[in-house]
């Protein structure tokens, strides 16, 4: 987006040229593609999470509509500046937070964006709790956004139509006006489960007007988890042992079903007891010498010891 009088200049004389250039006129979309360096963001995408194709898929399409947008601009072609306000729907742990932090640097990189950083934040950030607290927090979490993507995690809490004292509605009636006012210096990404965000968007028409795209986020199946489980170990340069790589597939299979289950944040949670358990295993040991292997290996009797093995 042109942020000079000058840059402003060049996107009007390029819109009144265009009624002289010919249709035949070319780009080079290739070219234009190598030089907005999104490929290396979408390429981190693919290697941070696993699976999540229908997502990966819909912000390369939302990438290809703003690298085309840009070359139109640069022919005179201007439609006027897309919509970018986005919302994230999904059960926890599916990597929402990841996907918007790579929008980000995606809009920056394409000049939707000043700075392309991200500010995330709940209710908490932008709600205050008597008269005269809520504008100045939700202001200052804006100042601190402008420039790049503001990601509203829970979002749906904002609203609380049954609590007559509560000042989310007030959050919200500044978060429409700079969303509406400033769209070519702050991005918003509303988050949280489908149902509620549904529920939100019918009790908000206004904020729902302003949300161009969804993005649904499926929970991951065990394979995917098991594979996510790999990489964080191999992180840390740890590993499974071959029996240990079994029985944590049986674990995922039992922890899927039982309550609270937050797919990739649960897998980093059962790592880190998996750890603890390891330690004290070796502890239990000590007098021996420990070799790099036994330091490094989660064998199948840490992850046994879970209470998830000890319930029918």
């Amino acid at each position: 987006m042109p942020d000079t009088p000058s840059a402003a200049l060049s996107v009007a004389a390029a819109a009144a040229a265009a009624q002289f250039l010919p249709d035949d006129t070319a780009v080079d979309l290739d070219a234009a593609f190598r030089d907005s360096q999104i490929q290396a963001v979408l390429d981190k995408l693919d290697r941070e999470l696993i699976g999540l194709q229908p997502v990966k898929t819909r912000i390369r399409e939302t990438a290809a509509l703003l690298l085309v947008d840009r070359l139109r601009k640069s022919m005179g072609l201007n439609s006027g500046a897309p919509s970018l306000h986005m919302c994230f729907t999904g059960n926890p742990g599916t990597g929402k937070t990841t996907v918007a932090l790579r929008m980000a640097e995606i809009l920056h990189h394409l000049g939707y964006v000043r700075q392309g950083h991200m500010v995330a934040v709940t209710r908490d950030d932008l709600v205050g709790q008597y008269i005269g607290h809520t504008a100045p927090k939700t202001r200052e979490v804006l100042k601190k956004a402008m420039g790049g993507v503001l990601f509203i995690d829970e979002a749906y809490y904002l609203y609380k139509p049954e609590n007559e004292r509560d000042y989310g509605a007030e959050s919200i009636e500044i978060l429409l006006q700079i969303m509406e006012n400033n769209r070519d210096d702050l991005v918003v990404i509303l988050a949280g489960y489908k149902d509620r965000m549904d529920r939100f968007f019918e009790s908000n028409p206004g904020m729902s007007s302003r949300i161009a795209h969804h993005v649904d986020f499926p929970d991951y199946g065990v394979g995917e988890l098991a594979c996510i489980a790999q990489l964080m170990l191999e992180k840390s340069q740890y590993r499974f042992s071959p029996e240990a790589e079994k029985v944590f597939g049986q674990y995922l299979a039992r922890r899927m079903t039982q309550p609270h289950f937050a797919n990739a944040r649960s897998v980093r949670n059962a790592l880190d007891r998996l750890r603890l358990r390891q330690a004290n295993r070796l502890f239990a040991s000590r007098g021996q010498r420990l070799t790099v292997g036994d330091l490094s290996t989660i064998e199948a009797e840490d992850i046994l010891a879970s209470r998830v093995f000890a319930e029918p």
